[in-house]
Order: C-alpha cells, then structure tokens, then sequence
C-alpha cells in the first residue's frame, strides 16, 4: 500500500512532463504571430495517458494544463478555466470511452466510433469552458467566441484523435514488409515535401497534390493496420500543420486565415478518421477471415462428413460445401459435390428416407435419422444423418447443414448379431423339436423292427397278406430312417452355443448338406457328388456345415428354374498338392460379372432382391472358414457358371480310417448274436417317455430281464433298494432329474454301477449337457437309436468281463455304428 503512492506520483510527473513536450511542439506548429494550434497534441496525451495509467491520475493533466496557461502569461482566470476545461475533457472522454467497452487495440470500427465520441463530447466541454474564460477575461470578443469555440473543439479533438492511436501502439514483434514500409514512408514524405513546402500558397497544383496523401494513407492502414493508419495521419497532420504555419501549401489563406485554419482542420479530421476506420475495417476483415479459416480447417478435419447446403426456394437445396470426410465417405470429390442436389447421394430404394427428408425440408427443422448413400461404384453406406437449419439473418432458413458419421460396420455387425441370433433361435428350437421328434420315433422304429423280425420269421410261405404287410413295414422303416436323417441334419446345421471343434470328416459332411438343398435343387439342375480322398480337418461340424449348406443355396439360386436336364451342381472333395482338404461347388449358371467378383465376400453386398440375401452370406463364410485357417476362392467365367472352392489345413493327428458302416443287420440277427453268447444280463430302462421305455423293454425282453422306470428317482430307489443291475440304459433329458444327477448320485452311492451306463440322448440343448457328453467316458446313443445297435451295445457291456473291458467293449460298437445311429460324446 505505500508503494502505490509513490509509483502514482511517479506516473502523475511522467505524464505532466510528456504532456508539456507535446504542448511545445503544438505552440512551435502555431501560426506565426499568434498562439492558435490547428491540433492540440497535449489532449491526445492527456486522453491517451489517463486511458493507459487509469482516470485517477487527472492531476497530471491538470497540473500540465497549468504549467501551459503560466507560461503564455494568461490571466489567472482564464487559466483557471483552462485547466478545469482541460482535465474534465481527458476524464470525460477516458470515462465515456470505458463506457462504450472500447479496446485500445482499436481493432474494431466500434472502438474507433467510441473514441471519436468520447473525444468529441470532452473536447465540447474543454473547449466550451476555456472560450468562456477568454470571453470574460475580454481576450476574445463575445463576436467572436462562436469561431474560436470551433477552431478549439476541433483542434482538442483532432489531438486526440491523432495522438491517442499512436500512444496505444505496442513494440512490433518483428518488422513485417520493411520494404513495402519503407517505400510507402518514402512516398508520403515526398507527396507531403511537394504539397506543403515548394508550392505557392493556394496554388491549384498544391490542390491536386493534396488528394495522392488519401490513398496513401489507405495504403498505410489497409497494409499495417493501426500502427500503419495512425503514424501516416500524424505524419501528414504535422507536415500541413508545419507548411501551413510557414504560409505555405493549399490551406494557408492570407485574405481569411481562420478559414484557411477551418479547412485544415477539416483535411486533418478526415484523413485521420479515415486511416483509423480503415485500419479498424481491415483488423475486423482479418478476424473474420481468421475465425472463417479456423472454422474451414476444423470442419475438414473433423472425422465426420458435413454438408452445406443452401436453400434455392423451400425444399429445394444447392451443395456448397463438403469436408474430406464426406467426399471420402460417398467417395466423390468436392468438385462433383458442388453445385448438384444433396438428395442425389441417398440409395434410389430408400423412398422412406426421402420422404422424411422432403418433410424436414418443408417444415424447416431438424431431422436425426440413419440414411443409405450410394457411391459411384453403386455400394452403399450407412450413415447417421443430423440435419440442421440455419438462420442466417435470424428468420428466414438460408441454409441446411448435415453431418454423417459411417455407421456401415455397426449395421454390419448388428445384422451379425441379429444373423447368430436367429441361428441361436433354430439351433435352440431344433434341440427342442429334435428331442420331441426322436422320442417317438425311436419306439417307432424299434416297435416297426419287432413287426419286420416277426413277419419275417414266417418265411417264403407265409401267405399274400403277411407278405404284403411285411413290405409295408419295410417302406414304413425307410420313411422313419429318412426322418430321423432330417431331424439329425438339422441338429448339426442349425447348433447354437459355441462351435465345438473336433476331428470333420468332410466327405461325411457334404451328404446331409445335400439332402437340404436336394428338394429345391430337383427343378433346376441334377446334382453330381464327386467324393475323392479328403484328410479330416480339425474344425466345428456345425459351422463348416453352414458354410457348405450356404455355398450349395448359392449355386442352385444362380440357376433359373425349369430345365434341370441342361444345368448341374457337382460337389467335388479331394486332396490338393499342398495336403490341404478341397471341397469344390460347382454350378453351371450365369456366372459372376467382372465387376462383381472382386467384392463377392463384401459385407451387405449383394446383387440379389432383398427377398434372395442381404450380401451378409459369403462374408460370413468367409470369416467362418478363415477361423478355421483355411482359404474361400471364387472363379467364375460370365455365361458358364461359377466354382467355389473350400480349401482346410489338415488335422494334426489323423485318425487310423474312416469310420465303416454296419453291416445291415437286423434286430434279429442281435438277437441270434446274443442267443450264441448264451449271456442274460438284467438292464434297467429310464426314459421319461413310458412308450419308448415300453418299446425297448419289449425289444430286449425275449434275451435278457428288463425293469423299465420313467424318472431317475425311480431308478435310483431301486438301486438303493438292493436291486443288482448289469447294463443300465439312460436318457440324458428328462424332468426333475435328468440323466447327468442320475449319473452323479451312482458316483456317489453305487460306483460299480456307474461303468455300466449306456445314455440315450436326444440332443443336447444346454451348455452343459454338451460338456457332460465331450468329457464322460461312457457311450452315448443318439435318438432315435437303430435296435441292431442298441442290442450290440448292451451285448458288448454284457461280454465284457470287468469294466474297463465292458467301456471299451460298447464304444467299440458304438464306433462301429456311428453312421446315423450314434455318436460318441
């Protein structure tokens, strides 16, 4: 606190002593004999310093208004009324120009109007009171005080507007054009040398000269801003101050010295507003240019696309601009952009979107939607539009702006979701109608095979009834074998959950894939199977299935109906140089267009009706197969069709064959098998369902003793009850307690027991059943099981001396069965 005052003082002596300089060189540019300045430089720095050091520090201008009136021996009146005039007139226009929110940079027109009315409103009071004081101190005539009121307000107001400007001029950073400013110093210099020192007082070329210092103080402010436009005004106010006091240049008037004096200051005022308006509209321009550039730069660099779009007449838009981001997102140039109508680029099928957009448009509002926009190539993207007016002027709409962001791969990826979880649905309902299926008939398939053994057991000579009867029984036992081959095909195309990988082998793979598509196929192209040598692949069943299944779907949709003798599908497997798995489709369609071929694995491209595909099928097998490590190929010549090539690395470890198929005996024969062994064992059914519980108990009753229970409490009670067992037949699915508890609680209560379980399932349809089934030792049986291999594998456990031996004795048939009837967890 007690630094302040001393510093105060400081600035008050500082500014007292360059308001004195200014005061001598205003009275050295007086005319001669006499004392009246055409600008008064003291009231630019007495603006200037209170501006810069604060309104408290007046006394500086007082005590220099003061120091002034004394030295030209004014009476003590009027230098009374000189000072206060003085002082009220800096702090009038410092108050007023604060007032306003004025900036020192003057970097606006609005400053530069606030500092010539805040000039002009204190230099009104200045000048008012120090003519009052020389009117009554008798130095002025009362005539008179009118004129000399004017020549003092506009010589206060013409210093501040000269002076005040440069004082708020800062040390440039570095020297911009020196030899663009070095020129234009050179130029002013010489213009106001000839104007205002050789010519004759009131000579018509001293006239013309005078109008080359406008432009050139145009040139000083467009070029150089304040700095430019407040030097060059000062430079020419002090050199036609100079001449004109010397009687020289075009405003000295010898008949009329105070008109000479008014035009003067007329020339001063306009040049120096002039310089100061330009300089103030050209840092305005630049601000505008600089926040226009800043806003250019960040609206193309800005990663989404934006369009601006002027409006013509309502609903009718004109591109004008696009960032590199939308160019590169519809893959146009700005240049194709420009100038056409922004609806061009919208999908030609989107009809809703359009209409959505007309209404927007109409209604002069905002619309957030998500929109299909077609490139050159004729591909679509998707894009998440917000369309925006704007108001130019406040009322009317003058313009739309939109931004896209590419939302392409997230539609990609919610239709890959949507697409697993459809196939999530089939898997969970095939598991379901699959189980629902196989319980049925399986008993219709043991109960058909007991009515074959039977009336078969009558011979040649039973009569033409038994005969035909029997053949009835055998297409009855055809037609269930191909409904338990459909349910089963199902299970593998359409298993939900996480692909289980194993050893594939792909010539077992390619028939069920087959008998999909085969009804379908029938009216549109023979189908021919090519099976060679193939290594088995180390893979998921179910997934390379959907890819086969969707290759096959493929090749018949390229073939048009109702000529199937002309057209075929061949499906070739063999083993190419390399030891790789090849599976082949071929089709003889229309083939694949040049164009088209090289984005055949595109995602949602695709060249059929949205009826047919939404292109998301051979991008999906293509990913499938690439997870497999292997490779999807395409060649097709226009015209002749097309081939898909599947290629698999094998599998680390081969297995030592294929499996074989059995040889097609019947239960009978099981029967006579287990007669020679001579082996009656006791078995235990548990299956929920009491027909297929019934069925098997009569199938194995005529070799063995057969308890049949339906809930696996049941089973156990009787375990529990003392009741000794060698085989115990187990469906997996049941309520209450499934097979897996039931398997568990003999763990733990009867373990001898527990090798001598055979399952039965009929799907897994949950996580965990499918892990129990991969991990347990013993065999499992799929619904609906054959009664050859439901016999063998309670024969193999019978046989089978201790149970190790029994185990490997079942699987032992149970691989040998494996074709359509079981299958090893």
């Amino acid at each position: 606190m007690a630094a302040f005052p001393v510093r105060g003082l400081v600035e008050v002596l500082a500014l007292t002593a360059v308001y004195l300089l200014a005061a001598r060189v205003a009275l050295s540019l007086s005319a001669e004999k006499s004392h009246i300045c055409p600008v008064w430089l003291p009231s630019g720095v007495a603006l200037g310093g209170l501006l810069l050091l604060g309104v408290s520090r007046w006394p500086a201008v007082a005590l220099g208004a003061g120091v002034v009136a004394y030295a030209m021996g004014v009476t003590p009146g009027v230098g009374l009324s000189v000072v206060l005039g003085s002082t009220l007139e800096a702090v009038l226009a410092a108050l007023l120009f604060r007032r306003m929110e004025g900036a020192r940079e003057l970097h606006r027109v609005r400053d530069v109007v606030g500092l010539g009315g805040g000039a002009g409103l204190g230099a009104l009071v200045g000048a008012g009171l120090g003519t009052l004081g020389l009117v009554q101190a008798e130095v002025v005539p009362a005539a008179l005080w009118g004129p000399s009121g004017w020549l003092w307000w506009m010589a206060d107001l013409l210093g501040m507007v000269l002076v005040t400007p440069v004082l708020f001029l800062r040390r440039p950073r570095r020297a911009e054009r020196s030899w663009e400013a070095l020129l234009l110093l050179s130029l002013t210099a010489a213009v106001c040398v000839g104007v205002f020192a050789f010519p004759r007082p009131g000579s018509g070329a001293a006239h013309a000269l005078t109008f080359l210092l406008f432009p050139l103080t145009a040139w000083a402010a467009l070029g150089f801003g304040l700095r430019g436009g407040a030097l060059s005004s000062l430079t020419v106010a002090l050199a036609a101050i100079a001449g004109t006091a010397r009687e020289l240049g075009p405003f000295f008037m010898a008949d009329l010295p105070h008109r000479g004096l008014v035009v003067l200051q007329l020339f001063i005022g306009i040049t120096a507003l002039t310089g100061l308006l330009l300089a103030a509209a050209r840092a305005e321009r630049r601000q505008a240019v600089e926040l226009l550039e800043l806003l250019a730069t960040t609206v193309r660099a800005v990663h989404e696309g934006v369009l601006i779009c002027e409006v013509r007449e309502p609903g009718v838009l004109n591109t004008v601009f696009a960032n590199e981001a939308l160019c590169a997102l519809v893959g146009r140039r700005r240049e194709e952009l420009v100038g056409t109508a922004p609806g061009e680029l919208l999908a030609s099928g989107d009809g809703g979107d359009r209409q959505r957009l007309l209404e927007a448009l109409r209604e002069e509002r905002s619309l957030r939607a998500e929109v299909a926009l077609t490139r050159p190539d004729g591909t679509r993207v998707w894009s998440e539009m917000q369309l925006s007016p704007v108001r130019a002027n406040g009322e009317a709409v003058t313009h739309f702006v939109a931004t896209h962001r590419d939302v392409t791969a997230t539609k990609e990826l919610q239709a890959r979701l949507v697409a697993a979880e459809r196939v999530a649905a089939v898997g969970t309902l095939a598991a379901g109608v699959g189980h629902e299926i196989n319980n049925p008939l399986a008993y219709l398939l043991i109960n058909l095979d007991a009515a074959q053994h039977d009336l078969a057991a009558q011979g040649t000579a039973a009569p033409e009834g038994v005969r035909d009867a029997l053949a009835c029984v055998r297409e009855a036992q055809e037609g269930a074998e191909r409904i338990r081959l459909i349910v089963r095909d199902l299970q593998v195309f359409s298993r939900e959950g996480a692909p289980e990988r194993g050893l594939v082998d792909l010539n077992a793979l390619v028939p069920p894939a087959v008998r999909v598509v085969l009804h379908a196929l029938r009216t549109r192209a023979r189908l021919v199977e090519d099976f060679g040598p193939v290594p088995r692949v180390l893979g998921s069943e179910a997934r390379l299935g959907q890819v086969l299944l969707n290759l096959l779907v493929n090749a018949l949709q390229a073939i048009p109906e109702g000529d199937p003798g002309r057209h075929e599908v061949r499906v070739r497997t063999s083993t190419d140089a390399s030891g790789h798995a090849r599976v082949e489709v071929e089709d003889t369609g229309g083939g694949i267009p040049p164009d088209v071929l090289p984005r055949i694995f595109d995602p949602f491209f695709t060249t059929k009706g949205s009826a047919e595909g939404t292109g998301l099928g051979l991008a999906i097998c293509q990913q499938i197969v690439r997870t497999h490590g292997g490779e999807l190929r395409v060649h097709s010549v226009p015209g002749q069709g097309a081939t898909f090539t599947l290629l698999l690395p094998p599998a680390p470890v081969q297995s030592a064959g294929s499996p074989q198929a059995p040889s097609p005996r019947g239960a009978g024969a099981s029967r006579r098998a287990a007669a020679a062994s001579g082996r009656r064992g006791r078995v235990l059914i548990v299956d929920d369902e009491p027909r297929l519980a019934q069925s098997m108990r009569l199938l194995l009753e005529p070799d063995h003793d057969v308890v049949a229970v339906t809930r696996g409490e049941d089973a156990l009670a009787r375990v529990a009850g003392g009741e000794s067992f060698d085989v115990v037949l187990c469906d997996l699915q049941m309520p209450e307690m499934d097979g897996i508890a039931v398997y568990r609680r003999l763990q733990q209560e009867a373990p001898a027991l527990v090798s001598r379980v055979v399952f039965i399932s009929g799907g897994a349809s949950s996580p965990e059943a499918r892990a129990f089934m991969e991990t347990v030792a013993n065999p499992v049986l799929e619904k609906p099981v054959r009664p050859d291999v439901l016999l063998a594998t309670v024969e193999a456990v019978l046989e089978a001396g201790p149970p190790e031996s029994r185990q490997a004795a079942a699987l032992e048939v149970v691989a040998r069965g494996a074709v359509g009837g079981t299958r090893r967890g």
